[in-house]
């Protein structure tokens, strides 16, 4: 019994050697086998790589805690608060030599479908670009209208307030723009563009007057130039807009913006003309409110920031901005032109940038708006003027991750 024990546990002993043996001899060949794989068979081809370096993804916000307080007339209130007031995904990728794509997904807005051209509003921007020379590229998709002026040049994630035609403009459409670089400081742009995202019966219901029909093409016909002199320290960018949301009824925007800039002193000048012979703005016919939207309004705006670097960690912005609007077409009748109301605007901010390999800022800015409504508008419409303070605190942060 005793042998017969001693014969079992040394044959399983010796199993047990002869297995870690072969382990210890293969095991050097399995690791070289696969180091040659892993040199011969990346898990990123160079191919792949070469891709992935033509593909810029990012997550740019801007949070912050917000403390304001309206008073005058009906508006009588305040509040504080947290508030994600810039959230948006871009994705920006070279497909081809020749081909680029560009994506934004505003998160900060609704996602419905918008019936004219099937994309949600919170798609920003869903276009290609193609280089047909290299000096004329064209894009096909919602883009951003070739509008002039400095206010409308910056991202969204840059300004705390828009003025009252940026504030309520539709600037994010589909369709045509192309673009010609003349010289290394001139260049033109043209566009055909949906002058709408939504059809008519979904955008303005029954709330309009018997004259207004729907067209056979809601269109928008934009020019733009841009321009540089005095070896860029001057800057222009003007542009002409005629778009046609109802039938034989349209809008002309003008803008005319300038720019001087040095090292560390940026200041920038707009100016806005928008006549609108059906109000897309809303402004008149919010004031106005007898339930049809407002016909033959203008808007005549003045937009000025001044931006200076005091030093790599602290930058200084001043934000002035004045709007007026006027109207000419009341109780379905056309008559003289009538001011309406004007608003004023001051932003102080400043900029703290803590980190100098990545372009986040905390920020903090004051908001006056002031909004004068005439006595045509108190006597008629029973407006009564008000005024916004604001306080804002909290960061900006543009974090690529591709």
């Amino acid at each position: 019994m005793l042998v017969h024990f001693m014969l079992v546990h040394s044959f399983s002993t010796y199993r047990l050697l002869v297995l870690f043996g072969c382990f210890f001899i293969l095991f050097p060949f399995v690791g070289i086998s696969q180091e040659k794989e892993s040199l011969y068979k990346p898990l990123i081809s160079a191919e792949k790589m070469e891709f992935l370096d033509n593909i810029y993804m990012s997550m740019n916000m801007r949070m912050g805690f917000r403390s304001y307080i309206f008073r005058g007339g009906d508006h009588d209130y305040q509040g504080n608060q947290f508030v994600n007031e810039y959230t948006a995904l871009n994705i920006r990728a070279k497909v081809h030599e020749k081909v680029r794509i560009n994506f934004r997904n505003r998160f900060n807005k609704t996602a419905n479908v918008q019936s004219l051209d099937q994309l949600g509003n919170n798609i920003e921007l869903a276009y290609m670009e193609v280089d047909f020379t290299p000096r004329l590229q064209v894009k096909f998709g919602r883009q951003y209208a070739f509008f002039g002026g400095y206010e409308y040049s910056f991202s969204g994630m840059d300004v705390m307030e828009y003025n009252d035609i940026q504030n309520n403009a539709l600037v994010y459409v589909t369709g045509v723009g192309l673009e010609y670089e003349v010289s290394s400081t001139q260049s033109f742009g043209f566009q055909v563009l949906n002058s709408r995202t939504m059809h008519y019966q979904d955008k303005y219901g029954d709330d309009v007057a018997d004259n207004i029909q729907e067209p056979d093409w809601p269109v928008e016909v934009v020019g733009r130039w841009v321009g540089q002199f005095f070896d860029g320290k001057l800057e222009t960018r003007y542009s002409y807009s005629y778009s046609r949301e109802v039938k034989d009824k349209g809008t002309q925007y003008i803008t005319l913006g300038h720019r001087y800039k040095n090292n560390k002193l940026s200041i920038m000048h707009d100016f806005a003309y928008s006549y609108e012979q059906v109000d897309t703005k809303g402004v008149a016919t919010e004031i106005i409110g007898d339930g049809n939207i407002a016909q033959k309004v203008m808007y005549i705006e003045n937009w000025i920031r001044t931006e200076y670097e005091f030093n790599p960690r602290f930058t200084g912005l001043l934000t002035l901005m004045t709007n007026n609007t006027f109207g000419k077409y009341f109780n379905n009748t056309s008559g003289d032109k009538k001011q309406l109301r004007r608003s004023y605007g001051v932003i102080p901010t400043v900029y703290y940038r803590p980190f100098e390999d990545i372009n986040l800022r905390f920020f903090l800015t004051y908001i006056l708006r002031y909004y004068d409504y005439t006595n045509f508008s108190k006597q008629e419409f029973g407006a009564t003027s008000y005024n916004r303070n604001e306080i804002r605190l909290g960061i900006i942060a543009p974090l690529r991750f591709l």
